[in-house]
């Protein structure tokens, strides 16, 4: 079996968000959500971190210091922790392949004890 060479970039975004509930939205609270993707080059060459950091920066630095459920696509859809995920999976993706990248594997969470992942598959 071959190696499987990936790196880990921890980013966080300081935002709030309020869940909405069948009964109404709940109580704005606030979270530094921790961010880990975990990636894997297309190229066997040196990487310029800084790029690639700043691409991912470039994603979060949109939701930082907002209200989520003010922000497209939250506006529309609840601000859970798995909806989170699911479109911060959608973005990086995007936005690593420009710089020869798959993004292997993220993980958000909203407290050091309640993250959730979505993990890259060949299927």
């Amino acid at each position: 079996m071959g190696e499987i060479h990936t790196y880990k970039i921890k980013s966080y975004i300081n935002a709030s968000h309020a869940m909405r509930w069948e009964s109404g939205t709940g109580q704005k609270h606030n979270h530094t959500w921790e961010v880990i993707t975990e990636i894997q080059l297309d190229t066997e060459h040196l990487v310029r971190f800084n790029d690639i950091e700043d691409d991912l920066k470039g994603v979060s630095a949109r939701y930082s210091g907002q209200f989520l459920n003010e922000i497209p696509p939250f506006d529309k859809i609840n601000p859970s922790l798995e909806n989170i995920t699911r479109y911060f999976y959608k973005e990086l993706t995007a936005v690593l392949a420009k710089s020869q990248a798959k993004l292997m594997r993220l993980e958000v969470g909203e407290s050091p004890t309640r993250f959730y992942c979505i993990q890259h598959t060949d299927d």
